[in-house]
Parts: C-alpha cells; structure tokens; sequence
C-alpha cells in the first residue's frame, strides 16, 4: 500500500500560505461567515477568502484568476444592495483587517479597508481628531469613501472621498499600487466616487479636522400629524445654516414599534453660542416628544442610529435628490410614510451643502455636487414574510417622489436590481467616458464587476 500523501488541492496550495483563513462550504464557520449585514441577501461563494493582509488579498485575487471565479470583495460594512457576495464564486473578505494608525502631528490616519466608522471615530477620537465618515458605526470606511460619504462633517470638510489623501489597491493582476495625486492621479481621481471598480482597497489614508471629543447635535422629535409642520421648519432652517450644520429630517417610527414620529437631526460642530442658536429654534417648536439634543460626544453622535440597523435584518432601499424641498415633494414623502408597512422603515431628508457642494464635479468621479436634499427612502424588517410588502412600499415610494427630484442620485444607496445605463448615468453624469478609460487601463476584462459596474471603454 502506498504511503505517498495525496497531492494538494488548489484550495489546500492557497490556504498553505494564507494568513486569514480559507474557507469551504463544508468548514463550520461557512455559514456564519458568508452572511452579509442585510438579510435579505443569501449567496453562497464556493469559496471565502478571510485575509488578514495584502498577501492573503492578492493570493485571493490570483486564485479567483486563475480559476475563473467571480469576485466579489466584502469590506467592513453594511454593502446593502448585497454587492459584497457572490453565488459559486469567491468572497474575498476584509473583515478581520480592521487596524487604524493615527498620526497626530500630520493630522492624518491610515485605516486597513475592513474597519468601520466606528473603530475608525474611536482612534481618532483619542486624538480630538475626525473625518467625514458614515453616520452608522457598523458602516465600513471603505464601501463608503469609495462611493461618495456622506456623514456629519460633510457641510464643514466635503464628502470622505475628498479626505482621502492615497489608496493601497490591489489590482486584478493582483499587483499592488499606492493611488495618490502623485502617484497614478488618474486612479486616484477614479476611485473617488468609482466605487470597487478598479481594484480592492486595502487601505485608505485620510485628511483628519479638530473635531470633539464634545460637539453639539442629537434629535427631536414630534407626533407624526405634525409632520408637515416639521418638515417645513427643516425647509427653514437650511436655508439659512452655515457649514458648521448638518441637518436632516426623518420621518420614522418610536421604539415602541407603531408611534410614527417625525423628527430632526442635528450635528453642530462650531462654538457653542453658535450652535445654541441654531438649536434654539428646533427645541423650542411646539411641543416635541423627544428632545435629546444639546452636548454629546462626536462618537456617541455617530453611534445614534446603530441600533436602529442592526446585522441580519432585511434591508431594501432607495433613493432620490430634491434639489428644492416643495410642499408637493414634502406631501409625497409623508403620505407615503403613512403607509410605511415596517416600524423599522425610514424616510430620511438629508441636506447636501457646504464643501461637498463647493468641490467641482470634474475633481473626482463622484458627480453629486449640487445643494439639495438627498430622500434616503429605507425600507427595513425582520419577517421574511414581509419581503413583498416592504420591497413594494419602498418602490412606490420612490415612485411617488421622483416626479420632484432631478436625475443625478447618490450611489452608495443604488440597489442590486437597479437598471445599470441608468445608474450609472445617475451615479457619475459628466465623468462616465473618462471612468471607462480608466477601468479600460487598470481593468480591461472587467474583473471588478460586481458593483455598480463602469464597463471598460
């Protein structure tokens, strides 16, 4: 009988070298592990690469290649249209690379793409230092930057692409570049706001701001039949803020799972006589049921709505800019919400303004540049029996608002059965021809796909 070992197998030879783990359909942790934050997202990879660096991603990459295997990149967070998972193909997983390096005297920080906003805010933090970064802690700073960024600092220091000072990517011959104004400035300019389509992002180094550790902001709240009313006070306020706000009107639903409420977010980050003038107005409108706004840490800012996304529930959404907040736009979004099916659903009015609005359309590939209102239409639940019923309802109202909004949209909240011309139009606009250059020089086969997809020229 022979004693010669069995020869290896390619997942075997791949897994010999990795640092992460390399997990098969029939490892114990497959099923925990290919589960994605939104639940109504269930693919199965035939194969999960868990990287723990840059070699295990570019291993990853050339194990994909050469055993044409689709490649889908899961980062740090959220990826709610379900981009970051693949059926029979293989999930290269970010993760577990979660280690942020802060440099206080630059003002800069380095984060490995599997961090979230909220280990991120929590670095800087011990430094009194921040960037513009998502407004929910389990949101990966990846996904997020890539795709536009919106977050509390946006008004004050422009979208998070516009904070990226350079990014580590392995390409899909699996080489490894530093994408920066100096080095390959045309990747650089694609990347911001091209989303995963050019290569994966191992790491991004951000401009960091004085910020905290104290600012000023929270919510208040008011019944739902004075919804017009607030959204009006909304429409008020904005017109007249500086970029020290950020601001947001939330149509949503108490803890208590069936009080609709209507509401609005603040975050002030200047002085404090300044921001007890802007509050004033909010927190002194009729009689509210909720006020928690006034003194808060940034961190517990950004950590506000985390419990309202938590991992595993089911999420569809949908979105639309307003450049002007009408009565008709506004009577659209709250009869709508009157029939929101889920306690977990939201219509949130975001105002875009500030330096996000000052940076020209030309500078980045993200072209969402233009003052408006941004009608975040989330639509979320629990109960798999719901699907079709909260799905519809997120789609109607899309439907109902979209005679009110222009064409321009913001890709992050873009959904995985969105027509892709249209997307893309609505995504980069004027950008479009020079993206595909791009993606024609650093990805001509089209390997990066699953995404918001810009075909090779």
């Amino acid at each position: 009988m022979s004693t010669e070992a069995a020869p290896a197998t390619p997942v075997q030879q791949l897994a010999s070298t990795f640092s992460g783990r390399v997990i098969e359909p029939t490892h114990d942790a497959y099923d925990t592990v290919r589960r994605v934050h939104n639940g109504l997202i269930d693919k199965r990879p035939a194969l999960i690469a868990e990287c723990r660096g840059v070699a295990d991603v570019v291993d990853a990459v050339k194990y994909a290649r050469a055993h044409h295997l689709e490649i889908a990149v899961r980062g740090g967070g959220h990826n709610v249209g379900g981009r970051a998972t693949v059926d029979k193909g293989l999930m290269i997983d970010l993760a577990q690379m979660r280690g942020v390096l802060v440099d206080a005297k630059t003002r800069t920080a380095r984060a490995e793409g599997g961090t979230t906003w909220k280990i991120f805010n929590r670095e800087t933090q011990v430094h009194g230092l921040a960037t513009t970064g998502g407004v929910v802690g389990s949101t990966g700073i990846g996904g997020l930057t890539l795709g536009g960024g919106f977050g509390w600092l946006m008004p004050k220091y422009a979208m998070a692409l516009d904070n990226l000072r350079s990014v580590d990517l392995v390409l899909a011959t699996g080489d490894v570049v530093r994408a920066s104004a100096e080095s390959h400035p045309d990747l650089f300019w694609a990347v911001r706001g091209g989303g995963g389509n050019f290569g994966i992002a191992t790491s991004l180094e951000y401009m960091l701001h004085p910020v905290g550790p104290m600012v000023h902001g929270g919510l208040v709240a008011w019944p739902f039949a004075m919804a017009r009313d607030v959204a009006h006070l909304f429409r008020d306020i904005t017109a007249t803020i500086n970029d020290d706000v950020m601001i947001v009107c939330a149509l949503l639903t108490a803890p208590d799972g069936q009080t609709k409420l209507a509401g609005i977010g603040l975050g002030h980050f200047g002085s404090e006589s300044d921001a007890m003038k802007v509050m004033a107005p909010i927190k002194s409108f009729k009689t509210p049921v909720l006020d928690a706004m006034g003194p808060i840490p940034y961190v517990a800012l950004n950590g506000l709505l985390d419990a309202a996304f938590p991992a595993g529930a089911r999420n569809y959404w949908k979105s639309a800019f307003v450049t002007d907040l009408t009565d008709a736009a506004i009577d659209a979004a709250i009869d709508r919400y009157a029939r929101c099916p889920t306690p977990m659903g939201q219509i949130v009015m975001e105002r875009f303004h500030g330096a996000a609005t000052r940076v020209p359309v030309s500078a980045t590939a993200y072209a969402m540049r233009g003052a408006g209102f941004n009608v975040a239409i989330v639509s979320e639940w629990l109960d798999r029996t719901q699907d079709d019923s909260c799905m519809t309802w997120a789609k109607d109202t899309y439907r109902a608002i979209q005679p009110h909004a222009g064409k321009v949209r913001y890709m992050n909240y873009m959904g995985h059965d969105e027509a892709v011309d249209e997307a893309l139009a609505a995504a980069y606009g004027p950008n479009l021809p020079r993206l595909r250059e791009v993606k024609k020089k650093y990805d001509p086969e089209n390997v990066f796909h699953l995404n918001v997809n810009i075909p090779p020229a």
